[in-house]
């Protein structure tokens, strides 16, 4: 009876996918299409193109000519104004009118960002004379919803993580005849933009956006940010249909670990990968899934990477992908199939791996005219150098489909320490569809494609967007970002070409991009995609014995080994990811325990007095002084909590700009405790990798 009853739920998802195209769409129609994993797996029922405005720079017009890579793209200043139009020029203050986005017939806006942005903005639906938004413009492009809440009965807290996230704001506002963005601010300031927009490309009725909506779909809007807070989607369901995965993969083999026959559906896939060397057989060991007997298979992908968390076990959690601290990985993308599905391992390391998990099956009904298989495809380029900007490509594809997410993962060996130095993101997505020879999506950075802006280098992870690694200092190491498209998703009819620029502060070679392009296709759909090779997978390493450089922000900084500063009698630890390849381990045996770096000034000064601290398993928490005073080291709280269960990675500390007298100083470190979780099993260590001084 269960085997049944999921089947009805499945075929009910199915169904009520068509009937939601068919039927008036609502904000609380597009709402539920938030959580709704299922409807991605068909084309459209009435087609639409997602479609973007951004402040990218207008100078870039021409793909691959002379200002492809302009980069003047919200900053303030621009030699274009960007924007689609220019209502009225700028008066004695500076202050324009200028048509930021302007989309006719019906469709929905389904994504706003801003990193900052002054002004006021107006938002005009249907053509009406008043706007249904005229306010302050980075409120509406980071929180759409807000000026609506009152007298809704739904909570702010209900938005938030959830239909905000980070610095972008999924809030559907659908209109029947047409939208109009209209912006008044000064261009010469800071005016960075994304609003994206669901234009629909038959007739299909519309009920335009009101304020009372809030109140009237508060059910819909607080069945989606349970989901997107974590609550599984409904597409996952318990099932009978489960299938253990187990198997022992030797060197240089392939093993198929599930066979499937039958119209049905896999609705979870948990991977749990065990090894030696859990690291190089995460990325070693490539996955494949092949549907309906495919000689090439739909999904290949190294199994890290496939979850959009590499190299190694990053924990995170999002609405299609989920790692946890043990290791194991869960896929929720709905991947369906007409009569079979084959799930194999090969092994390119160089030991034996077991891969034990589980994948749950529904029966589905395949619909020959719109069923899309699930396709990803991973893809790397390693030994690249950055003195000349390029175009990453994550997929070229012929055939018809749906674009629904991306992941970068890099090794960045930049010598930088700080954000403004170390930064790889500059470059914009770039996204054609169909016919298109100018893009469709055109961005304004990297990172404002992942939905977080200023180079950020702290960890996050949302239902769509995350950077779930980022080793440091500042944005050097190992780097995963990720974004899903569940209302933004972008439908193809017959291709789509995605990249993204590497573009970056400073020179760096040896870079390596690592990507994946998530999508669904029709059955015979070709692309670029490429054989992995035993090099593609190679464990990735950071270059050793590195040494920071003095650079943009860290302009005439001084950087000094712990050795200079520490005790003769200290302990090092070696690691290709400090500075001269070890770092300081320090390993207090009681709160309150102190260790004296003795800092030397060669010049007297006003200085910013930084360490480069290790997070790890074995940390916990310190505080420091400064001849005996405090100098904002650890900001507020005046301590850093360096317990980290599962990455290694290396923050520089906050600090006051002191003033400091030739000669030497003493910084003192007390080791305030243990992580929440308790202290490491053999005892605290505390890393310091190196101290940075700023004047």
């Amino acid at each position: 009876m269960r085997r049944v009853k999921h089947l009805a739920v499945l075929t009910l998802l199915a169904s009520s996918s068509v009937a939601a195209a068919r039927e008036t769409v609502t904000t609380g129609t597009v709402i539920a299409e938030m959580t709704d994993l299922e409807r991605l797996c068909r084309l459209p029922e009435v087609d639409y193109r997602t479609v973007q405005f951004t402040s990218y720079d207008r100078r870039s017009a021409t793909p691959g000519g002379p200002e492809w890579f302009a980069n003047s793209d919200g900053f303030g200043g621009a030699p274009q104004p960007p924007f689609l139009e220019t209502l009225r020029e700028p008066g004695h203050d500076g202050v324009g009118r200028y048509l930021m986005a302007e989309v006719d017939g019906p469709g929905v806006i389904v994504r706003t960002w801003t990193a900052a942005i002054n002004g006021r903005l107006q938002v005009y639906l249907d053509g009406a004379d008043q706007p249904v938004y005229d306010g302050p413009t980075e409120r509406f492009l980071h929180h759409p919803y807000d000026s609506f809440l009152e007298g809704s009965g739904v909570a702010a807290d209900v938005l938030d993580g959830t239909f905000y996230q980070r610095d972008a704001g999924y809030c559907p506002l659908p209109f029947a005849k047409g939208c109009r963005v209209v912006w008044e601010g000064n261009p010469k300031k800071t005016h960075f933009y994304y609003i994206q927009a669901r234009k629909y490309l038959a007739p299909v009725d519309v009920q335009t956006f009101r304020p009372a909506d809030l109140a009237t779909f508060r059910d819909q809007i607080e069945a989606a940010s349970r989901v997107l807070k974590g609550e599984p989607p409904a597409s996952v369901a318990p099932t009978d249909e489960t299938r253990e995965i187990a198997a022992l993969v030797v060197p240089g083999r392939s093993v198929t670990a599930v066979e499937l026959d039958g119209a049905s559906a896999i609705t979870e896939l948990v991977t749990q990968v065990k090894a030696m060397n859990e690291r190089a057989a995460l990325r070693g060991v490539v996955m494949s899934i092949a549907f309906d007997g495919h000689t090439s298979a739909q999904v290949q992908s190294p199994v890290g990477d496939f979850y959009a968390a590499a190299p190694g076990v990053n924990p995170y959690h999002s609405l299609p992908f989920v790692v946890e601290e043990s290791g194991r990985m869960t896929s929720r993308f709905v991947m369906p199939y007409a009569r079979s599905a084959r799930i194999s391992f090969k092994n390119l390391t160089d030991e034996p791996v077991v891969i034990a998990g589980h994948v749950k099956v529904a029966p589905r009904e395949w619909d020959a005219e719109r069923d899309l298989h699930f396709r990803a495809r991973w893809r790397v380029m390693h030994d690249l150098s950055s003195e000349t900007p390029v175009d990453i490509p994550f997929l070229v594809a012929g055939g018809a489909g749906r674009f629904v997410g991306a992941v970068s993962l890099m090794l960045n060996p930049s010598r930088g320490t700080h954000p403004n130095g170390s930064w790889w993101g500059e470059g914009d997505e770039k996204l054609f569809v169909d016919g298109d020879r100018f893009p469709a999506w055109y961005g304004t950075g990297s990172e404002d494609y992942y939905n977080y802006s200023w180079s950020a280098v702290d960890l996050f992870d949302y239902a769509y967007c995350g950077q779930n690694r980022n080793d440091g200092p500042a944005n050097r190491g190992f780097v995963s970002n990720y974004r899903f498209h569940l209302i933004d998703d972008q439908p193809f009819r017959n291709r789509l070409a995605f990249y993204m620029e590497l573009l970056m502060h400073d020179k760096v070679d040896g870079f390596s991009y690592a990507c994946l392009a998530y999508h669904y296709a029709r059955p015979g759909t070709i692309d670029d995609h490429r054989p992995i090779t035993r090099r593609d997978v190679a464990e990735p390493r950071l270059p050793e014995g590195w040494k920071p450089k003095a650079y943009r922000a860290t302009e005439e900084a001084t950087f000094l080994e712990p050795q200079e500063l520490a005790p003769p009698d200290a302990v090092y630890e070696e690691g290709e990811q400090w500075t001269g390849g070890d770092m300081l381990a320090w390993t207090p045996e009681d709160k309150g325990d102190t260790l004296e770096l003795k800092v030397p000034i060669s010049k007297a000064g006003r200085y910013q007095v930084r360490l480069g601290m290790a997070l790890d398993a074995r940390s916990g928490v310190v505080s420091a002084t400064l001849d005996g005073e405090p100098f904002g080291f650890g900001g507020g709280e005046g301590k850093m909590e360096l317990y980290s269960a599962r990455r290694t990675m290396c923050r520089a500390s906050a600090s006051d700009r002191v003033e400091l007298s030739e000669g030497e100083h003493t910084l003192t470190l007390t080791y305030e405790g243990g992580p929440a979780a308790g202290a490491p099993a053999d005892g605290p260590r505390i890393g310091v990798d190196f101290l940075w001084l700023q004047p």
